[in-house]
């Protein structure tokens, strides 16, 4: 059996509209799942490197789910890491202990689709922002699987989206990671 590990780097899950219900959804139908929620393990930023590693380690599909901050990870997701990922653990001469496992980046957008082209607002595709953590992978020998992400994740009562609009979107986005997990975990089988 194919075990899942998913770092939530959501920095406060509480007040999230998607993240929340794309985690229930993994937690509900994942048999062998473990989520680390860094904002409610870590609220302090202290990382318990050695539990992190050991957890990595147990996996077969590493899966980051976090909402997309400035083009990238939230600050305690990139911290979690810069002290888990070290030198002879995730690269270097003993480094391969990632090795061959699956990297799954899972990230809802608040943006629209449409500006995340080179004629658009933010003049780069999130394949093309997307490459330092695809690099991560390469790095660390993991096996780097496309992203799933979903545009237009953010709810700003009376401006921006509706509550219903981003949470049918949220179930829509955990069906197609879900589906993601299912064809890794058969094709182990």
């Amino acid at each position: 059996m194919s075990h899942v590990v998913v770092i939530s780097g959501h920095p406060n899950l509480e007040k999230s509209w998607t993240n929340k219900i794309i985690l229930q959804q993994l937690d509900q139908q994942v048999e062998s799942i473990d989520i680390r929620y860094l904002d409610q393990q870590y609220p302090d930023y202290k990382i318990d490197i050695e539990a992190e590693q050991n957890a990595l380690i147990k996996a077969d599909i590493i899966i980051l789910q976090y909402p997309y901050y400035w083009y990238s990870v939230p600050a305690l997701l990139k911290k979690w890491i810069d002290d888990v990922f070290e030198f002879n653990f995730a690269y270097g001469p003993e480094g391969d202990k990632l090795k061959n496992k699956h990297f799954i980046l899972s990230f809802t957008i608040g943006g629209p689709k449409e500006s995340y082209d080179p004629l658009g607002h933010n003049h780069f595709t999130i394949e093309q922002l997307s490459h330092p953590m695809q690099q991560l992978a390469y790095l660390s020998g993991m096996i780097y699987q496309p992203p799933v992400y979903t545009h237009r994740m953010v709810y700003i009562p009376g401006v921006y989206n509706t509550q219903e609009g981003v949470e049918t979107r949220a179930r829509d986005h955990a069906v197609r990671l879900l589906s993601k997990i299912d064809d890794l975990v058969n094709a182990f089988a």
